[in-house]
């Protein structure tokens, strides 16, 4: 049973839950090791279509576990990173990921989020990519992608706080809602995902990534379309929508 996280599936939604709310969901070496089988467990189930990470009483996650870091870097373990390595796992996984965001997002959450495809936060959240501050590079690699190589660099070398509704205009965050209204967006958002055909979402994802990183996403996307027209899901799917725009079979 794990101890930091609870996870939950249903309706094709794999609901990963940050739980360490003492300490605002900071990421130590066991929780971190729970996200990652977690991640492994929804990737293998076919149940699971969508996944979405979030956290407990009113935190995201306030970062890594500084605590627990300072005494391993005494100890000599100059690698030890265990946070990052959680976000590397999120961000391996082949099925759509979203981070809902209610509360502080800060440094190994802020990376987090980053590593998610969707981000939606309510507008009392907060983010922060504090790396430089502390002597560290957080973010530099993930952030361009998503606000553009400008805003990045004023996010990491001044380590500011970025509200909600500042969030979604830079672009770091899909949407941001009313806390009223947050819970709801983002199971709305999960349900029209988790409708989709699972093939066609592995294969949409992969080649935005491709195209994302300077693969070769038109190659990929031929390839997609050669597996997948005329296939057994195709058929069902685009017959079910032939009949609903036309009346025919």
């Amino acid at each position: 049973m794990p101890e930091f996280i609870t996870a939950t599936k249903q309706d094709g939604i794999g609901r990963l839950v940050l739980n360490r709310p003492d300490k605002r969901n900071a990421i130590n070496e066991p929780m971190a090791s729970e996200i990652i089988e977690c991640m492994a467990d929804f990737d293998s189930d076919p149940t699971v279509i969508v996944i979405i990470i979030e956290g407990t009483e009113g935190s995201f996650c306030a970062g890594a576990d500084m605590s627990e870091a300072n005494a391993a870097y005494r100890r000599g373990e100059r690698r030890f990173n265990p946070s990052q390595e959680a976000a590397n796992r999120v961000g391996a996984s082949q099925k759509p990921t979203i981070a809902a965001i209610n509360g502080p997002a800060y440094g190994a959450g802020a990376a987090l989020a980053c590593a998610c495809d969707i981000r939606i936060c309510s507008d009392s959240s907060r983010f922060r990519f504090p790396g430089a501050e502390y002597g560290l590079v957080v973010g530099a690699a993930a952030l361009p992608q998503i606000v553009g190589g400008p805003m990045a660099k004023e996010l990491i070398f001044t380590s500011r706080v970025i509200h909600g509704s500042e969030a979604k205009d830079i672009g770091l965050v899909n949407v941001s809602v009313p806390e009223d209204a947050f819970n709801s967006q983002v199971d709305a958002i999960a349900l029209q995902i988790a409708q989709a055909s699972p093939l066609a979402l592995k294969w949409s994802k992969a080649t935005i990534n491709a195209s994302l990183n300077g693969g070769d996403a038109s190659g990929m996307e031929v390839q997609a379309d050669l597996l997948l027209r005329g296939g057994p899901d195709h058929q069902s799917r685009f017959g079910d929508a032939t009949k609903k725009v036309t009346g025919k079979n």
